[in-house]
């Protein structure tokens, strides 16, 4: 089979979709089709060499800087230019768009999907907040836009012939979003890189991007309220300043690190934070890699990888009273086995994805291959499906 693979946007190489991508084009080298794609961002990775194609958004003269705050309207019409009936065989790798490429009824359509639209549904009023369209005309219109983009996404859904999520818990917003079942195939883990080393050291670790949900600002804030305890904060973002001003003396925000620092500092970590409901998890997964426990939020992807006592001590809300009776809980139970918390991460390798990702489409495809001959009015159902009344469903 003739094979495409499609892509919200490449960017930056360094996020979850991106690693993925990279796993999935090395199984199945193929062209790909992206909204906007930063060459030189992919070089010396698997993706240098590949055939891309990219859409008019990038030849946008203000899109590097306010691509998703002010064009993620034009995204659909964007997505949908892409002509690809030559292919056979599609694999959408979807945060945003990427599901809602136009397919024919003879095509298999089989989606990696991080999750639906978060700008459209659960993230939608931070999406308004850090974009700055919470106020005025151009708040008013953008929840215009949002609203279509809502009926267009669930509308759009039924391009796709299966769906593949990333844990159980995005499996269930695909149901609550689409109304469509999904298999999981968890995201893979670079457990080559993400090893032990080093002594440990007196201070926890936390790393994200400084944005809302992520919830960094409660740690410190949870953190500042212990000031025996030391807590060392990496990344950047719009709350940066925010974060600052609650920080303790106590509290080292150092920004973007590499990854080889990145990488030290989790192997020296006493134990790693995580505050935040996401749909994986893939850092927490990387501290235990180097032998690192974890003290996690027991919501979200996250709470499908952390075996509490085991691998984790878990907190069950969101709030500086429940981060700090789960570190006085950690700190009571004496040592953790690295080998153990590191051979919790190698069930998420790399040839784990490999073996599962590329099982999983190649029953797919014969099983498409088999319907096609069997029918010679194969597609019909397809079709008829295509024509379902736009109506958006709540989130």
């Amino acid at each position: 089979m003739k094979t495409a693979l499609v892509h919200d946007w490449l960017l930056s190489s360094v996020g979850g979709s991106e690693n993925c991508l990279r796993e999935i084009y090395s199984l199945f080298p193929s062209p790909v089709y992206t909204l906007s794609w930063n060459q030189d961002a992919f070089k010396q990775t698997e993706l240098e060499d590949a055939v891309v194609h990219s859409s008019f958004i990038e030849k946008i003269p203000w899109a590097g800087k306010k691509f998703k705050s002010y064009l993620l309207p034009l995204f659909p019409l964007a997505i949908e230019q892409f002509n690809l009936n030559e292919y056979d065989l599609i694999i959408s790798s979807s945060h945003c768009v990427a599901k809602s490429a136009l397919t024919n009824p003879d095509q298999l359509h089989i989606c990696y999907c991080y999750s639906p639209m978060r700008y459209a549904w659960d993230l939608s009023f931070d999406y308004f907040q850090e974009a700055g369209l919470n106020r005025g005309l151009k708040g008013f219109l953008a929840k215009i836009a949002l609203n279509y983009l809502r009926g267009w996404d669930v509308h759009t859904s039924n391009r796709v012939d299966h769906f593949i999520a990333i844990s159980h818990f995005v499996a269930k917003r695909i149901w609550r979003v689409y109304r469509r079942e999904a298999d999981v195939i968890y995201p893979p883990v670079n457990t080559d890189f993400f090893r032990p080393g080093g002594k440990k050291e007196e201070y926890y670790l936390a790393a994200s991007r400084l944005v809302s949900y992520k919830k960094i600002d409660l740690l410190v804030q949870a953190f500042s309220s212990m000031p025996d305890r030391k807590l060392i904060v990496v990344g950047d973002g719009p709350e940066m300043d925010k974060i600052k001003k609650l920080a303790a003396p106590n509290i080292e925000l150092l920004g973007y690190q590499s990854d080889s620092a990145l990488l030290d500092l989790m192997q020296k970590a006493k134990a790693f934070v995580f505050a935040a409901i996401e749909d994986f998890g893939i850092v927490p997964l990387e501290a235990l890699a180097t032998g690192t426990p974890v003290i996690a939020l027991r919501k979200g992807g996250v709470a499908e990888l952390i075996d509490d006592n085991e691998t984790g001590i878990f907190f069950e809300e969101q709030t500086v009273s429940s981060i700090r009776d789960a570190i006085e809980r950690f700190e009571r139970a004496g040592e953790w086995d690295p080998n153990l918390l590191r051979s919790r991460a190698l069930y998420f390798s790399k040839d784990r994805f490999r073996k599962e990702f590329k099982h999983y489409i190649e029953e797919k495809m014969i099983r498409h291959q088999e319907k096609r001959d069997e029918s010679p009015h194969f597609g019909r159902r397809r079709r008829d499906a295509s024509l379902a009344p736009l109506t958006p469903r709540s989130s």
